[in-house]
This record gives C-alpha cells, sequence and structure tokens, in this order.
C-alpha cells in the first residue's frame, strides 16, 4: 500500500468556553463541521466533535479491513454495520483521556475474520499503542 496523507483544517474563533470552530476535510469530503466546547461535553445539538470523528474513523477503517478480510476468505460480506463508541474519562493526573473504543460488528459472525482485521486496522493499533482499552464484539 503507498504512502497516504491525509489534512484536514480547523478554524476556531474566542475562547474556549464560549468559542466554535469548524472542521473541513482536506479532500472536500465534508465542510465546516461546526462544533464547539458545549456541544462536545453535553448535547451535541446537531455538531461534531473530535470524539465522534474519531469513532467515525476506528469504524471506516476497521470495516474495510473486515471487508477484506472477509473477502479473502471467499465470502466477502452483503453488508456490515458497525458501530463505534469512542470514552473519554477523567484519568487522575493526566486529564481528560480517550479511555475506550468500543466496536459492535453487524453483519457477519466469523470472529477468526474479526480479530483478523482488528488486528490489521491502524486505528485499532494506534488506539491500542496509546493505552487505549478497545473492545471489538461481533452483535
Amino acid at each position: 500500500m503507498p504512502r497516504i496523507e491525509r489534512t484536514a483544517d480547523v478554524v476556531w474563533e474566542g475562547n474556549l468556553a464560549r468559542g466554535t470552530g469548524h472542521i473541513t476535510g482536506g479532500t472536500g469530503a465534508f465542510e465546516a463541521l461546526p462544533y464547539s466546547l458545549p456541544t462536545r461535553i453535553g448535547q451535541a445539538e446537531g455538531k461534531t466533535s473530535p470524539e465522534e470523528l474519531l469513532a467515525a474513523a476506528h469504524a471506516g477503517c476497521l470495516t474495510m479491513s473486515l471487508a477484506g478480510e472477509l473477502t479473502e476468505a471467499g465470502s466477502p460480506p452483503d453488508r456490515l454495520e458497525v458501530t463505534c463508541r469512542i470514552v473519554m474519562d477523567e484519568v487522575e493526573g493526566k486529564g481528560h483521556q480517550i479511555v475506550a473504543s468500543q466496536v459492535t460488528i453487524r453483519g457477519t459472525d466469523d470472529r477468526g475474520a474479526v480479530e483478523r482485521a482488528d488486528a490489521g486496522c491502524p486505528f485499532s493499533t494506534l488506539l491500542r499503542n496509546a493505552g487505549v482499552e478497545v473492545s471489538v464484539d461481533v452483535g
């Protein structure tokens, strides 16, 4: 696989408590996704957060890895549904940290393929190497 590089741009205006920001993907796939501290830690009110984007990235990467594993095993998926929940919590002496990524997969019961996909997913590896608890369940 070739080296992959992607970018995102963020514009933030104001202080942390009352400021707002917008996130735009470098590819143009998404533009000016709004976020703020109140919608990050409270009700989302139609805005995103870095944690939601991380959940999307982990779920997307793991789903592609699983589709590859199932195809290689001779049973390409008709449909996979993957949900990822990112958990941030207060860690004593370290402040708020991402502590867990909980993934649920629907559309296959091939646990071997799921384990191989998880092992081959760069986001799963990144999160585990950072000390995040990653769980992948077939639901």
